[in-house]
């Protein structure tokens, strides 16, 4: 089985033998981004699949905001330059929840919370702790929390 980040390194070399200059660009900037998070910290250490994925979630994210930045400035070429690498990299992530994926997943979650006795305010935080670690990668936060403020206020 090879790892996500050997098929990053591979996809890399493809991509630059096809002479592919935005995809071999993000990868590049995104195996950089993996190297100084393996050197982090007191000893180098190599990443598993789920760190790696994380921080391939991180630069699409960054891709994201930077492309809506670049909106609102008015250079719509460079935001589409963002966009472009964000498709790349979400290549390499897992295929995000769609709504109603994500409301049923919440919606077990509130029932687990709420059986656990949480209710007010506090059921929010025991909902999110449940149902983060089933959408990790594959929705968003604001998402996340507003179909959990949704469904609680339902």
């Amino acid at each position: 089985m090879t790892t996500l980040k050997a098929k990053l390194k591979d996809d890399l070399t493809a991509a630059i033998k096809a002479r592919d200059e935005l995809r071999s660009a993000t990868l590049r900037l995104t195996l950089t981004a993996l190297q100084k998070e393996e050197v982090a910290g007191t000893e180098a250490r190599e990443l598993s699949d789920g760190e790696v994925e994380k921080i391939v979630a991180r630069e699409a994210k960054k891709r994201r905001e930077a492309a809506e930045a670049f909106d609102k400035g008015g250079r719509a070429e460079q935001a589409e330059r963002e966009r472009a690498e964000g498709e790349v990299l979400a290549e390499y992530l897992p295929k995000p929840l769609t709504d109603d994926e994500l409301e049923s997943l919440v919606a077990a979650a509130v029932a687990e919370a709420t059986g656990a006795g949480a209710e007010g305010p506090k059921a929010m935080g025991a909902v999110m702790k449940i149902v983060n670690p089933k959408v990790a990668g594959r929705a968003d936060g604001g998402r996340v929390a507003a179909m959990v403020k949704k469904l609680l206020a339902g």
